[in-house]
């Protein structure tokens, strides 16, 4: 299980996201966001070696706040050919330099994520060491997800970003959160499989919603 260091981090992992977000196509704000944490959850890597986080963060610089899903894998040494995946550096008080990237173009976080959908792990607390999240869920009946077949570049639009197996299978991260109704984080007709989640509104609700969808394209 990952280890929870509760440190400084210079920048911090906010001040981060606030100068790589608005270079997203998803992303809905003003030029300078304003960011507010407001849930996400872990996963393991199996070698002990790579942080994977996913954080959901409100930004509230745009004419409506906005709440979004931000997958982040830290590691203690640049990812080669992920230039283009770089979130930041930081110090990190226990770890020293710590290199983030956006998740989705790192075969670390991908092949968890995949295990996650399945079943095969579960979800960790984002800041208790050895704590399961329980507010995580997730469904999947089609195909065996293999990360060996996910080695195409992650695709982004204006709500997501897309996955894709060479054999087909596309898991699609919807960046961008809404709150569903208690019966729509179920995965929608299409769909085989599914991951969903809580978060915090700025009145104190917890609402939940879809944060991953799988599908094989028609």
């Amino acid at each position: 299980m990952a280890v929870i260091h509760q440190t400084e981090l210079t920048p911090s992992k906010r001040e981060l996201l606030a100068a790589w977000l608005p270079s997203r196509p998803w992303f809905r704000g003003a030029d300078v966001p304003v960011l507010t944490d407001v849930g996400g959850f872990r996963l393991d890597d199996p070698d002990g070696e790579v942080g994977i986080e996913f954080k959901v963060v409100t930004d509230s610089s745009g004419t409506r706040p906005s709440t979004y899903l931000v997958p982040l894998t830290y590691r203690g040494a640049p990812l080669d050919g992920a230039e283009h995946a770089l979130v930041g550096t930081m110090e990190h008080g226990v770890l020293g330099r710590r290199w983030a990237y956006d998740g989705c173009h790192d075969p670390v976080m991908v092949a968890q994520l995949l295990a996650l959908i399945e079943g095969r792990v579960q979800a960790q607390d984002q800041n208790l060491s050895d704590t399961p999240d329980r507010e995580i869920t997730r469904s999947y009946d089609g195909a065996p997800l293999v990360p060996e077949d996910f080695t195409t570049p992650a695709v982004d639009d204006e709500d997501g970003t897309e996955l894709r197996s060479t054999q087909g299978t596309v898991v699609r991260l919807l960046r961008v959160l809404h709150p569903a109704p208690h019966d729509a984080t179920r995965r929608p007709g299409g769909a085989t499989g599914h991951l969903a989640g809580s978060w915090t509104t700025p009145t104190g609700t917890r609402p939940r919603g879809l944060y991953a969808l799988t599908h094989v394209p028609d």
